[in-house]
């Protein structure tokens, strides 16, 4: 027999969004699976390999881009939004729309870690912080961008104006969307550190997305508020975010949103008006992401395995005779990755080539972007190009692999 689920009408009382917080019998086994998050998101900080950092926090914003615009339907093609953040859009007015939609989220992901650095992670919970959100998000945009699906104008930064249907669920009443938010950011600030604060965390991803405080960008704003959080808590460092496994699973990404708002079914389902089963389901699945977004970067950046597929790289360059890098750019490479920028200079000598050779090689990594540097004659330090991705950081972001193989 299909199970019916039954939706709640628009809340107009607080305790309508409780459970907040799981009670403390579902407590135990959620602590055990944030404390693997936590522990896991500690040891990848420590990363044997800094010197890429830099770039690989660059990287990992498009790509988080890419991602939470794909959960919207509206992505773009990876390079699509590397031409974006040069002002190059395209001439389809479609294309050039999600382009800009793109390039908003990644500028308001800089501006939010930015805004949000030295902050404890409960001062990322306010409604200011949520509305300067939504703000940044859409003053990026062109006014043609910053309506609903429906055509409707959005307003930058403001609380919606009036009461809306999002599937079968109805968010508060817009009149008590304030209340709401207030109850949102007092429970969860409340938590302990630590644990406890993690798996709050989770679910205030969910219950926001709940509110629906917006007319419009919801679970952009929602994610951008989670991705701020965990870096606040001092567990991403710019090396994970969990857009990229919510995205590779959107539709249970979308049913475990779901399924948690759905009413308590009995006296064996918590104590509040909404499921605790379906929330403690939604915790489960949102730390199960994130720990394996770490896990994979863990593996990704293990000293060894990236030199062998750096070397690769350069063994296939090498063989295709275009681009002018050699293998002999190895060394300074892999000792760029580990401790940072270096001299020119220092960079030639390591490669053991003769002065116009070591010229050469250094230019054509250049021209590659797998070194970068600020100015001409400037320290160079690690680049990593689309380009590269399927060697250096294989299916870290398929789609980026894949637009470039079609070129």
């Amino acid at each position: 027999m299909k199970q019916i689920v039954i939706r709640a009408p628009a809340a107009t009382n607080i305790a309508q969004m409780e459970p907040l917080i799981p009670e403390a019998r579902e407590m135990t086994a959620l602590l055990e699976i944030a404390s693997e998050l936590r522990q896991k998101s500690l040891k990848l900080a420590n990363t044997p390999l800094p010197g890429l950092n830099k770039r690989l926090r660059t990287l990992l914003r498009a790509m988080n881009s890419y991602y939470t615009n794909k959960i919207e339907g509206q992505h773009t093609l990876p390079a699509d939004i590397e031409q974006a953040l040069n002002n190059n859009y395209s001439i389809d007015r479609d294309t050039a729309h999600r382009q800009r939609i793109a390039r908003a989220h990644l500028e308001t992901e800089i501006w939010a870690e930015f805004k949000t650095e030295g902050w404890s992670w409960r001062d990322t919970f306010s409604t200011d912080m949520l509305s300067d959100i939504h703000y940044h998000l859409y003053q990026g945009m062109n006014e043609e961008d910053r309506v609903t699906e429906t055509g409707e104008p959005v307003s930058e930064g403001e609380l919606r104006l009036q009461n809306v249907t999002v599937g079968m669920h109805m968010p508060p009443d817009f009149n008590q969307v304030p209340t709401f938010l207030e109850r949102w950011r007092s429970a969860y600030t409340a938590l302990p550190d630590g644990d406890t604060a993690l798996v709050g965390l989770a679910c205030s991803h969910q219950r926001l997305a709940w509110i629906h405080p917006f007319k419009d960008g919801n679970g952009r704003v929602s994610r951008l508020h989670t991705h701020v959080a965990l870096n606040a808590m001092g567990l991403t460092n710019g090396l994970w975010s969990p857009m990229r496994g919510l995205a590779r699973s959107h539709q249970q990404y979308y049913d475990a949103l779901h399924n948690a708002d759905s009413l308590r079914m009995g006296d064996y389902d918590g104590r509040g008006s909404l499921s605790q089963s379906g929330l403690v389901a939604w915790v489960r699945y949102f730390l199960g992401i994130c720990i394996d977004q770490v896990d994979f970067m863990d593996k990704m950046l293990n000293l060894q395995d990236f030199k062998d597929r750096l070397e690769t790289l350069l063994i296939v360059e090498e063989a295709k005779g275009k681009s002018g890098i050699k293998t002999a750019a190895l060394l300074p490479l892999h000792y760029i990755a580990i401790s940072g920028p270096i001299e020119r200079g220092q960079f030639k000598s390591m490669t053991g080539l003769t002065e116009r050779s070591a010229d050469r090689l250094l230019k054509a990594l250049l021209d590659y972007k797998l070194l970068i540097s600020d100015t001409p004659r400037g320290d160079v330090y690690m680049g990593i190009p689309l380009e590269s991705l399927q060697f250096l950081f294989p299916k870290l972001w398929p789609e980026a692999e894949s637009s470039i193989a079609d070129r």
